[in-house]
């Protein structure tokens, strides 16, 4: 799976992509529409790289220098410029989303319902 993001990546050079279909494996669920990636899935296989190695470091700058080959100074701008390219995202809104989801796989709401939730938290961002 990481060779088709690295290719897909390669393929769009940067450029802005929409997702129209996504298909959940085990129930073979398949929704249509249009999503935009998030902003981690958007960034360059570099910067992706980096990232997950920041966070598999926990956050140790000086590990980071030792995995990179590279100053103190580098590792900061090389976050500061990643952090400009991430999209803060507010808790409460993934949970209201994660749970408007979880309702909907458990069979208590129906997919009209779901997409009318979805649709009015939205309204409200």
């Amino acid at each position: 799976m990481a060779r088709v993001w690295q290719e897909l990546t390669a393929l769009t050079s940067g450029k802005q992509i929409v997702v129209e279909r996504v298909r959940i494996v085990e129930s073979d669920i398949a929704i249509e529409g249009e999503f935009e990636l998030p902003s981690m899935a958007r960034l360059s296989v570099e910067d992706q790289v980096f990232l997950a190695a920041f966070v598999r470091s926990h956050g140790s700058i000086k590990q980071m220098e030792k995995y990179f080959g590279i100053s103190y100074p580098t590792v900061k701008n090389r976050l500061n410029a990643l952090g400009e390219k991430m999209e803060f995202v507010e808790i409460g809104q993934v949970f209201e989303r994660s749970e408007v989801l979880d309702r909907l796989e458990r069979g208590e709401i129906t997919v009209e319902q779901s997409i009318e939730l979805l649709g009015k938290e939205k309204d409200h961002e």
